[in-house]
């Protein structure tokens, strides 16, 4: 990948809204984010990994130009970003509050 490909993911700042079990899915969440001048909608497989009450309120990093996609029968509207070795999955998330929407530089 070039530079100029990389510059084209657009990462920003979303703040967990709502989180509930995909109906579908028993490692899914659907997530409603916060994205500063918009709500959308995203899942994620996470839900093995973290209770709603852990996600609701942070602030996380999306990749937000993706195409939709339907999970399970579900659309999803951006990536939420983590990471995954034997001890378990962690969420990109940031070391103190940003406004949501902030871009990722």
């Amino acid at each position: 990948m070039t530079i100029d490909e990389f510059r084209k993911i657009d990462l920003r700042v979303a703040t967990i809204k709502k989180v509930e079990p995909h109906s579908n899915a028993d490692k899914l969440y659907v997530i409603e984010i916060d994205l500063g001048n918009e709500t959308r909608q995203i899942v994620a497989g996470i839900r093995l990994h973290y209770t709603s009450e852990q996600l609701v309120g942070r602030q996380v990093v999306i990749v937000t130009n993706l195409e939709p996609a339907t999970i399970r029968g579900v659309q999803s509207n951006g990536m939420l970003l983590a990471a995954s070795d034997d001890k378990g999955m962690a969420i990109l998330t940031l070391d103190r509050p940003i406004a949501p929407g902030a871009m990722i530089k």
